[in-house]
């Protein structure tokens, strides 16, 4: 099991409340606590500069035009692609700009997915996963069989423990899998999976993909570890801004791809054939940039080199914890998956949970009322899954031991209420 891994460890940063302050203008302005970071992140100064900057200095539209304005944004632009690039271990031809995880994880269902499934292949996917790592594979399932070919998604299982369940995988990938995806960190339950028991028992040709969505910023994620061949990123829950996100593609998968979004400034070439792709990445990257999008996660990056991933990691580990065992004795609270049930101490800074007598959007209503900001519902979760509505709490680095506690103890005075 991946979750029990030592937290990684960093060198000195300011504390917590030092990093909130000085960082998160949002939070300075508000006596309300935010517990919701698995939905976006809070933005630091530097990120909300480099938007306003974009925006009111020097605007102009970038791999275009030879004046200073558009040149310079160009080579920003690639320099944002290379710490990138760095940032998760791939080289910078692997780096994807996009819309988002779902703008990612859609490319990757219509770039790869439609040029190389077959009659008869097979995707193992969790339909307890984000909605936009099941409704892409179910698309693309709906289009092959408009073109007569019948792909299969085969469902696996969630442990108790909130991860992928690998002997179910195993049991279940055969000579036709193609595609296993998986969220590396799980947006309800909080937990890792990293697929590593995999190595060595399946075919190396089948393709690996992997929704980083939360782990992206919230603990090291090295793609070259994963042994990924796909991962997406979205940068808004990694103190960048909405709208933007990263999709890696592995070297040795870009002839496999076919052209995505084809048009101005896209990698494609036209003769009387029809198109032809060009080169990775800018052939999965027609029009537009969202250049101030990407300038704000160039910032996003140093905002989170200057803390520390290790640093992050340890910090949301034990918030996990506190929260946890503040929670424990809450009469009539159930966990869902996750590391309440985790052998060891472990925990990425996700927890959800349930509350007897009050359903979860009214519970949430009420801890809003009382200044906690949290997640309720069924998060994202297709309708079809087995997953009931829920309370997810999620926290960041800005967040403090005293919030939990004073949470916690709101939590236990209202179970006392609805008993």
């Amino acid at each position: 099991m991946r979750s029990c891994a030592p937290a990684s460890t960093a060198g000195p940063v300011p504390a917590p409340e030092a990093v909130s302050a000085r960082m998160f203008p949002a939070l300075r302005e508000s006596t309300e606590t935010y517990l919701d970071s698995a939905s976006t992140t809070q933005k630091p100064q530097a990120v909300i500069a480099a938007v306003q900057g974009y925006l009111s200095s020097r605007t102009a539209n970038a791999g275009r035009g030879g004046y200073a304005w558009a040149t310079t944004l160009s080579r920003e632009i690639e320099q944002v692609r290379g710490r990138m690039a760095e940032f998760i271990g791939a080289d910078p031809d692997e780096v994807v700009f996009t819309g988002g995880s779902t703008a990612g994880l859609n490319a990757v269902a219509l770039s790869w997915g439609l040029a190389n499934l077959r009659d008869g292949d097979e995707i193992l996917y969790s339909p307890r996963d984000h909605a936009s790592n099941v409704y892409p594979w179910v698309q693309l399932r709906q289009i092959l069989a408009g073109f007569g070919r019948t792909i299969r998604l085969v469902p696996y299982r969630i442990s108790a423990l909130g991860e992928a369940d690998i002997e179910d995988i195993l049991a279940k990938a055969g000579p036709r899998t193609r595609l296993i995806t998986v969220g590396h960190l799980h947006h309800v339950f909080g937990a890792l999976s990293t697929l590593e028991e995999l190595r060595g028992r399946i075919d190396p040709a089948i393709a690996l993909c992997f929704d980083c969505s939360q782990s992206g910023g919230h603990l090291p994620v090295r793609v070259d570890e994963l042994d990924a061949d796909f991962a997406v990123f979205a940068a808004h829950k990694m103190f960048g801004a909405p709208g933007t996100g990263v999709l890696y593609c592995r070297r040795r998968r870009h002839a496999e791809l076919s052209p995505f979004l084809p048009g101005g400034n896209s990698g494609v070439s036209l003769d009387d054939r029809g198109l032809h792709a060009g080169p990775m990445p800018r052939l999965l990257e027609g029009g537009t940039h969202n250049i101030p999008g990407i300038l704000a996660l160039g910032a996003a990056l140093e905002v989170l080199g200057e803390i520390g991933l290790g640093t992050i990691h340890s910090h949301n580990r034990a918030l996990t914890q506190r929260l946890i065992a503040g929670l424990r004795p809450v009469p009539g609270l159930d966990f869902r998956p996750g590391p309440a049930y985790a052998p060891c101490e472990t925990g990425y800074g996700i927890v959800s949970f349930t509350l007897h007598g009050i359903g979860a959007n009214d519970l949430g209503f009420v801890l809003g009322e009382l200044g906690f900001l949290v997640r309720t519902g069924a998060h994202c979760v297709p309708g079809e899954s087995e997953d009931e509505d829920s309370v997810r709490v999620s926290t960041h680095i800005y967040n403090t031991f005293d919030e939990i506690d004073r949470f916690t103890d709101c939590v236990a005075t209202i179970a006392e209420e609805v008993a």
